[in-house]
């Protein structure tokens, strides 16, 4: 049990926004229903706060359930309240930002909480690639309104947050002391929620962090920020690290900032934000093994893709397509997951991410700091499905297969084979537009990423 301080629904608001920025809307909105003597139950705002603020001066719409207020249930006018939020956010390219504490539907309301979940839905759907849309679980999350909070392009939790279908006591062969399934930490595990926190504060500023990194909508850029770190600062230390997509991608951000999603699910993957020369770049990464300070393995995947780790990627292409972010990819894979697990599920999430890197209209640069073996490589935005250039480290191996196996199979001496695997030979047939050593990584992606913009 977390000891935690929770705090109330509005001191979450001016948690998340800017000193004196909230403004509310529609405050005196309560119910109407009379079934069951609601009649008699005050609902304050009906049990959710709306309005719009700033975070760092960037206009977001926002909405904080309050668990005081009938447990926060959402009834026919606390939809209406939510669906207003949206309509208004838009109409001005702002994104919304929904602080979710909830029972559930209000009972009481019946076909018409259904009704008001359903118009909430309807109107996320709408808002989807339009404006972002964060969901952040600060209290119980369940049922129907967990697919809400879901439907988000991101979704943050504290420590205690609760999101669910089904409770863990009505999971077969399952209860609560076994596993905790609606808890903050499961959910990440699996890849539900983006980003956990300890504690309500922790996980606000860390929404703040993400708007601040982000479009206000389709149409606009991403803000950039003020760097001091040097545009042309070497980076040696990049090749001790290949292994480990995180800890390479904050080698090569300004002042080593990286904003990871997802960190505890599919860790074969990185995916997060990083800045170069001030600008958002989502970053993408094939991760071997987990390294710690000392750049010891504490974690090893191999150099595979998986289904959850491509799907993790797909789904990220797929937000910075859609909101016009660049898109930077760390290759280092050599083949698939190899499982019968992984061969029953892996061709179509494989097919969806080479399509979307193909189709994807946005700036796209590929790093090779490792290995580029076989469909695994051409999957990893490779110039084939458009990149718009590729880079490789002077150590990296380019080939249809592992130099071993591809000499047993050819009869060749293997290590030809292996020599035929240097970057040089993708770069004499313009597969490869540069070959790099580490220490020049950062900057010639600055310059890149420049260029493009």
């Amino acid at each position: 049990m977390s000891n935690s301080s929770k705090l109330s629904a509005r001191d979450r608001l001016c948690t998340l926004l800017d000193d004196n920025s909230f403004v509310e809307i529609g405050k005196l909105v309560t119910k109407r229903n009379t079934d069951f003597n609601l009649q008699t139950k005050e609902a304050p705002s009906d049990g959710v706060i709306t309005g719009y603020g700033t975070i760092n001066d960037c206009p977001v719409y926002v909405f904080a359930q309050d668990a005081s207020v009938m447990n926060g249930t959402i009834g026919e006018m606390h939809a209406k309240k939510i669906v207003n939020i949206y309509d208004l956010a838009l109409k001005v390219g702002a994104p919304v930002i929904g602080l979710y504490d909830c029972a559930g539907l209000r009972l009481e309301e019946a076909t018409d909480a259904l009704e008001g979940l359903g118009a909430i839905m309807a109107k996320q759907a709408e808002a989807a690639g339009i404006i972002p849309q964060i969901a952040v679980i600060l209290g119980t999350c369940g049922g129907g309104l967990s697919v809400s909070a879901s439907m988000c392009d991101f979704v943050f939790a504290s420590e205690d947050g609760k999101l669910f279908i089904n409770t863990p006591n009505a999971v077969k062969n399952n209860n609560v002391d076994k596993c905790d399934t609606a808890s903050a930490e499961f959910k990440a595990q699996n890849g539900a929620i983006d980003v956990t926190c300890k504690t309500e504060e922790e996980v606000l500023n860390s929404v703040r962090q993400l708007v601040s990194l982000i479009p206000g909508n389709l149409d606009e850029a991403a803000p950039e920020a003020d760097t001091t770190d040097d545009l042309n600062r070497e980076t040696p230390e990049l090749a001790a690290v290949i292994d480990d997509g995180a800890k390479a991608l904050s080698v090569l951000s300004d002042d080593n900032f990286f904003f990871e999603i997802k960190k505890g699910y599919a860790k074969e993957m990185v995916i997060g934000f990083i800045k170069l020369d001030g600008v958002t770049v989502g970053a993408i990464a094939n991760r071997a093994a987990v390294l710690d300070d000392n750049g010891k393995a504490v974690e090893t995947f191999g150099n595979a893709l998986t289904v959850e780790g491509v799907r993790k990627a797909l789904n990220f292409v797929y937000f910075c397509d859609s909101f016009d972010i660049p898109v930077l990819t760390l290759t280092n894979v050599s083949g698939f997951g190899s499982c019968i697990c992984q061969e029953r599920r892996l061709a179509l999430p494989l097919a969806k991410l080479a399509a979307a890197f193909a189709n994807a209209d946005i700036a796209k640069v590929n790093l090779i700091t490792g290995k580029a073996i076989g469909s695994a490589y051409t999957i990893m935005n490779s110039k084939a499905l458009g990149a718009d250039m590729v880079f490789a480290l002077d150590t990296a191996k380019i080939g249809p297969m592992e130099a071993e196996l591809e000499a047993q199979i050819t009869g060749t001496d293997a290590k030809a084979v292996a020599d035929a695997q240097g970057a040089e030979m993708a770069a004499k047939r313009g597969y490869v537009d540069s070959i790099i050593d580490a220490a020049s990584a950062r900057k010639n992606l600055v310059y890149a990423f420049e260029m493009l913009y």
